[in-house]
């Protein structure tokens, strides 16, 4: 009774609004209104095997399945989400569309076979100044969703010292991450890993993961949370 009643109140000095768009949120919504959730551009890209994400590691690599949960490009407000999480300290957000991907993850007929979430590290130094990992808080929002899988943060770590791919051409990044990484063996036996990052773009960075992780004896499938297409 006294929450109902005093609801109102505090909604008025501590409105709950959309995090692109800024109207104002039914108490039901967690963090963008009807419209611009409907906006984010939805890929669909579990339900079929042979997706772009999928061609990406065609010819290079076998992952068991390969998805991401969204297009990524400027006009749909999922470019500003991404923004926030990783350079604002919007841990919230992450985790939120991490439960998203979950979401979508739950309607593929694949997803059953996984073992486990394994994200993709940052650098040490990064994820100190940073103060976590991306990726490690979209992997939490896909467990909550799907409580069946265990999230192992600590499985994959880099080996040295990689720059920021964000500025550099297709075979600059191969060369800057090609040895970068390293699985421990804290994983179960005949693991099939889904490997968890932000976006993907030329997929040199998961490649890379990947490869560590099948060293190790896994079986890897990748789950992004954008595609970056042209």
């Amino acid at each position: 009774m006294l929450t109902s009643l005093f609801s109102p109140l505090v909604h008025l000095f501590y409105p709950h609004c959309c995090e692109l768009c800024g109207t104002d949120l039914y108490q039901t919504d967690e963090l963008l209104c009807l419209r611009c959730m409907q906006a984010l551009p939805l890929t669909h890209f579990q339900r079929y095997p042979n997706n772009p994400v999928a061609q990406v590691f065609r010819g290079r690599i076998v992952v068991q399945q390969a998805t991401a949960t969204y297009y990524y490009n400027q006009s749909t407000g999922l470019q500003q989400l991404i923004h926030r999480f990783k350079y604002h300290h919007r841990q919230d957000i992450a985790t939120w569309l991490g439960r998203q991907t979950g979401y979508q993850l739950r309607e593929s007929d694949w997803i059953s076979t996984v073992s486990c979430l394994v994200p993709v590290p940052l650098n040490p130094r990064k994820e100190k100044k940073r103060g976590y990992n991306q990726a490690a808080l979209l992997a939490n929002g896909i467990a909550q969703v799907i409580p069946s899988l265990p999230v192992y943060p600590a499985t994959l770590r880099r080996q040295q010292f990689t720059a920021t791919q964000t500025k550099k051409g297709r075979t600059d990044r191969w060369e800057n991450v090609a040895n970068a990484f390293q699985a421990s063996a804290n994983l179960p036996e005949g693991a099939h890993v889904l490997l968890i990052d932000d976006v993907i773009t030329t997929g040199a960075t998961t490649e890379a993961c990947c490869r560590a992780l099948q060293q190790a004896g896994a079986r890897v499938s990748v789950c992004c949370l954008a595609y970056a297409w042209k």
